[in-house]
């Protein structure tokens, strides 16, 4: 019997369903101007004269996006970009990256500033249609889930459904698509790659990057497991953050060579089999891939590897679900005996009334005995494009992933006015009432 620890209470799995499960994972008011002024935020323009005598306005500046940096310029000046020998593909190593990068971000300094914590998010799923009725829905709902955090944080988001290598398919095909992309956003400093089934669970959360300064890969796990049991089910490999450095680029490439493109494909397969003390079929896994390293070379790789286990990376949805009422009603509980947690405020400063809530828990102690929302809850063992869930029920995958999207969606609704008062009722909303404690009913 294997232990798997969750964030709420341990879940006992037996031998067989761990395999099935992880095979299958892969107030008053005041006069305002009814005209807003907007003149000291306009950029400052030039005017030039015409051949035909009319004035231009020409923009002294270029298009900036909301956090400060330059869309509208490429300065002149070669990059890696023009390097011909450069390749986005897994396969064909990238040398002095981190020159690379610097040397891009010299030459686009809008993108300079702030770097080092900026986060790209990326997520995919498979080019064609679901099998599922129901999958390619919940596939589009899961995926505005992840934008909806995005858009919150101020995250760019890149969502695959291309095959990056032909045979690099199913949990392998993350690590192609995570490598171009390194390419692809010098601007980036951390991939954050989560699987499609996976779910933003606290709109809120940021991640604790100063936490992973002297790292460069941050997965879920637990140590004991991965070192002491050597048990594949002792990280996951399914939501992850990769600094965008050389070290990432070799480490990809390490990884990568025990994936099906392999000549030794099947050899990896018995070795990881015969290696890990639960893994009960041959097949070579990236999951498996990835602890054999932290096992066989710790010193080369593990050592930059972070396994986070203090808040939930990638929470297992079995030990979550059924609590997340009561979660909700814990946070309206906090927001009734703090109101500037009840207030309307704009989606844009959101992180400032999470910054409250978070300082409204830690005044009180403690969670205030109904827990805090996981910050991901992984659907590990439900697919919702094929529809198959060896172990589970229907009712069991299906209730679970509408309980945790509509969770997440309540926390970004309310910024509309709006609440879902049932979790399991997705097309029922109501109006949010003035003052009112949000997520759930008022009791």
């Amino acid at each position: 019997m294997v232990k798997i620890k969750g964030r709420s209470k341990p879940i006992f799995i037996g031998g067989a369903g761990v395999a099935l499960l992880m095979l299958w994972t892969f107030s008053p008011f005041p006069s305002f101007p009814t005209r807003l002024d907007v003149s000291h935020v306009v950029a400052k323009t030039t005017v030039l004269p015409e051949n035909d005598g009319a004035a231009a306005a020409v923009p002294d500046c270029p298009p900036v996006d909301d956090h400060g940096v330059s869309l509208g310029q490429d300065p002149a000046g070669q990059t890696f970009y023009d390097d011909p020998t450069l390749s986005y593909t897994i396969g064909n190593p990238v040398k002095n990256w981190d020159e690379k990068r610097r040397e891009w971000l010299k030459r686009h300094p809008s993108f300079a500033a702030g770097a080092e914590n900026r986060v790209f998010v990326l997520t995919a799923s498979q080019p064609w249609p679901c099998k599922n009725p129901t999958g390619d829905n919940l596939l589009l709902r899961l995926f505005k889930n992840k934008v909806d955090y995005c858009r919150i944080h101020g995250y760019d988001i890149f969502y695959n459904n291309a095959l990056f290598h032909p045979e690099m398919k199913n949990y392998w095909a993350k690590i192609p698509v995570v490598r171009a992309t390194m390419v692809a956003h010098p601007e980036a400093e951390w991939i954050f790659w989560i699987d499609s089934d996976a779910i933003f669970a606290d709109m809120d959360f940021t991640p604790p990057l100063e936490r992973y300064k002297d790292h460069n890969l941050v997965v879920d796990g637990w140590p004991n497991l991965i070192y002491e049991k050597k048990s594949w089910v002792g990280l996951n490999a399914g939501v992850f953050f990769i600094r965008n450095c050389q070290w990432s680029m070799d480490f990809l490439e390490v990884w990568a060579e025990m994936g099906p493109q392999t000549p030794n494909y099947e050899k990896w397969g018995k070795i990881l089999t015969s290696t890990m003390s639960d893994k009960m079929y041959t097949l070579s896994d990236d999951q498996s891939a990835l602890i054999y390293l932290l096992l066989k070379e710790k010193e080369k790789w593990g050592n930059k590897i972070y396994i986070e286990n203090q808040y939930t990376l990638s929470g297992y949805w079995g030990g979550i679900v059924d609590s997340l009422e009561k979660i909700s009603d814990n946070y309206a509980r906090l927001e009734k005996r703090v109101p500037e947690l009840r207030r309307r405020h704009a989606e844009k400063v959101s992180e400032h009334y999470a910054a409250a809530t978070r300082e409204a828990f830690a005044s009180q102690g403690g969670d205030g005995g109904g827990g805090k929302r996981p910050f991901v809850v992984h659907f590990t063992g439900c697919q919702p494009c094929s529809g198959e869930h060896p172990g589970f029920t229907d009712e069991a995958c299906w209730n679970g992933m509408e309980k945790a999207l509509n969770f997440a969606d309540n926390q970004v609704l309310r910024n509309y006015g709006f609440v879902r008062p049932n979790l399991l009722n997705t097309s029922s909303v109501c109006p949010l009432p003035f003052g009112s404690a949000s997520y759930t009913k008022e009791k």
